[in-house]
């Protein structure tokens, strides 16, 4: 059976909302049975998005607000 977790890629600090921010990383890894399958990355977001897309300017692509910002 394959495992989904959230894994954190980068903790950093926000400009846009002013306080550190986690950029994470929905990791998807293989059955038991297929061990030579390397984990596939699927998503990713920020642990402040919510609160970032109430503001009014747009943020960045981990929010999905702004797609041409990357905060990495």
């Amino acid at each position: 059976m394959t495992l989904k977790t959230w894994q954190v890629e980068k903790i950093q600090y926000c400009e846009h909302v002013g306080h550190e921010i986690a950029l994470e990383a929905e990791v998807v890894y293989p059955a038991e049975h297929l061990p030579e399958q390397a984990p596939r990355v699927v998503a990713h977001r920020c642990s402040n998005a919510l609160e970032c897309n109430m503001l009014d300017k747009p943020a960045c692509a981990y929010c999905g607000t702004n797609p041409n910002q990357n905060p990495v």
